[in-house]
């Protein structure tokens, strides 16, 4: 069978396709009980450099979208049909109302998206569909059960970094002394 080679090229990062971040809107990748660092990093980062508004978004790796409409927005459902498919809607009103609670008091412009699949494709799909200028996403707190996700699911600021154009901030939210770690070793 003969080699199919594909025609499609992929974008790269380029100077002329950099998004200036005044004037344009910044997503911020949240999930349930995430430390407020990251949003609250993020609003720092929207005000020093002007950018039009927040996205917070949360991808719900539960749901698929079923529709990826141009505001950003996605229609979803559950990856299980015969799975209870009602546990969303509490996780987005929780994520709703708490994120309310930091940013309002910040007086910044922000919208919520709850998106569904893994987590840098839906981020992806919500900066195209509203030019963002750039992306700050959390790191996982490290942990036994973290590092067996990570394994398994990667990291979304990395595979951010690696399948789209666009900048990505990563706010530590936990670091590792590297003196100790080298005494656990030693010893």
């Amino acid at each position: 069978m003969p080699e199919r080679r594909s025609t499609h090229t992929v974008p790269q990062p380029a100077v002329d396709r950099m998004v200036p971040l005044a004037g344009h809107p910044v997503v911020v990748g949240v999930t349930p009980s995430q430390p407020e660092l990251v949003v609250r990093t993020a609003v720092l980062w929207a005000t020093a450099c002007g950018t039009s508004a927040l996205y917070c978004a949360y991808a719900d790796p539960s749901r698929f979208a079923r529709e990826e409409r141009p505001d950003g927005t996605v229609v979803h459902d559950a990856v299980d049909p015969d799975g209870a498919d009602d546990a969303w809607q509490e996780r987005e009103h929780l994520l709703r109302e708490h994120l309310a609670a930091v940013l309002d008091p910040a007086g910044v412009s922000w919208h919520f998206r709850y998106l569904a699949g893994r987590a840098d494709r839906a981020l992806t799909h919500l900066a195209r569909a509203v030019d963002a200028a750039g992306f700050v996403v959390g790191t996982r707190v490290p942990g036994t059960g973290a590092r067996v996700r990570e394994v398994l699911e990667g990291s979304v600021a990395v595979r951010l970094s690696h399948h789209q154009h666009r900048p990505v901030l990563v706010v530590p939210l936990q670091v590792v002394d590297w003196s100790a770690a080298r005494l656990d070793r030693a010893g």
